[in-house]
């Protein structure tokens, strides 16, 4: 797909694609086999999104996201008490926003 060169989407997408590339595969970053297997145990026993139950909805949850961002400590990657299952909308959308928002906090005036 093309954009508007200099637009706001085709800014955000440059962006996105530079930031994929400088943070390396998804193997890479930890998420490899090992993970697969244990993201597929969790949601086994976790099957339903915690923050749509919390809204009383209810919906699958798709996702193991890491309460605490772990930025690749490992202790903290494969603490299971730092494990939440959600759904892929929640994860996608309101906790990328919240991890963007404490970056922005933690960088100071």
């Amino acid at each position: 797909a093309s954009c508007l060169v200099g637009s706001e989407m085709c800014i955000r997408d440059s962006r996105n694609r530079e930031h994929d590339a400088r943070r390396g595969s998804s193997a890479a970053r930890g998420y490899g086999t090992k993970w697969q297997k244990a993201r597929a145990s969790f949601l086994a026993t976790h099957p339903l999104c915690i923050r749509c139950s919390a809204a009383g909805k209810v919906e699958p949850a798709t996702v193991v996201n890491h309460r605490i961002p772990h930025r690749g400590d490992q202790t903290l990657f494969w603490d299971r008490d730092n494990w939440e299952a959600v759904c892929k909308p929640h994860h996608d959308r309101d906790i990328q926003r919240e991890e963007r928002a404490e970056v922005g906090r933690n960088r100071g005036p």
